[in-house]
């Protein structure tokens, strides 16, 4: 491992005016273990009743294979019956992972077993929680969202591995231009320093979460996840307060979104590669100067 990565702070509850001051607003994650004490969901969201409630439906599935260049981003691997795919993730390894699944659409009685967490903050999406499901060995890649909340990230299930980056080293984690994601060719967990020198020493934070767990992930936090073992999440998604960080939100969708989309259907593989090579000269250029400082 050739990352710094620290561990992340952790508390049973945490009182309004201590998490505005500590971590929304200096923008610090934070696992609250206790979040989940009062949400029916914790006891009740077993493999068993979502299969219940949701059925057979059939839903994407993406795996941990680098994106084709040819194809739009977060275009799926597979398809599936629903209640298949919970019995395939936890009973056997498998990369492929369920993503930004809107499941209140499938079954809204779902939303009465959690509470969003507002005495901490406002700004919440009510309209937009999502899930995520993951077999034991399923990846999801370094990235930060592009629309820039604040994520409240509840794990059920089995153990699930973070590691979190802040914004600041970006360009030293080769991010792709015009894009809110990594080159995807070094790994997270074991990075080659000879073939990529801009990631050694980058400070991040490893945390591992467990059933009810709750992580706060500020806005612009660059995230890697792993499902050690079968299990999901749930996402509840907030904005800053600030007007500049929901410009930048408005600009990302526009450029990174949609202007990106367009010239990556357009030049394809041409496009791509471009953009992996400036991400490399981008890179080595921080890590000459020094920065971050």
């Amino acid at each position: 491992m050739s990352f710094i990565l620290h561990p992340i702070d952790t508390v049973e509850s945490i009182s309004p005016a201590d998490f505005k001051k500590n971590y929304l607003d200096p923008r610090r994650p934070l696992v609250i273990k206790g979040l989940t004490n009062n949400w029916a969901a914790r006891e009740k969201w077993t493999p068993e009743y979502l299969k219940q409630v949701v059925g057979s439906k059939v839903v994407p599935l993406y795996d941990n294979s680098k994106a084709d260049p040819s194809k739009p981003i977060n275009s799926s691997a597979a398809e599936m019956p629903f209640d298949d795919y919970i019995d395939l993730i936890m009973t056997e390894p498998t990369e492929l992972r369920i993503f930004f699944f809107n499941i209140f659409k499938q079954a809204p009685q779902l939303l009465e077993d959690i509470a969003f967490p507002k005495e901490l903050m406002g700004g919440f999406l009510e309209s937009m929680p999502s899930m995520f499901f993951g077999g034991s060995n399923s990846v999801t890649f370094l990235h930060y969202d592009i629309d820039l909340p604040h994520i409240f990230h509840t794990h059920f299930g089995g153990k699930k591995q973070v590691i979190l980056f802040g914004n600041k080293w970006k360009r030293r984690l080769y991010c792709i231009p015009n894009a809110t994601y990594a080159l995807e060719d070094y790994d997270v967990l074991n990075p080659d320093t000879e073939k990529f020198p801009a990631l050694k020493d980058i400070e991040g934070i490893e945390v591992f979460l467990e059933h009810g767990d709750t992580l706060f992930m500020p806005t612009g936090y660059w995230h890697w996840m792993k499902y050690v073992e079968g299990g999901y999440s749930l996402s509840l998604r907030a904005w800053d307060a600030s007007i500049s960080r929901k410009a930048a939100s408005l600009y990302n969708l526009a450029i990174k979104g949609g202007l990106d989309s367009v010239l990556k259907m357009t030049f394809k593989a041409n496009y791509a590669k471009f953009r992996e090579r400036l991400a490399v000269k981008w890179a080595n250029q921080e890590l000459a100067a020094g920065r971050p400082f």
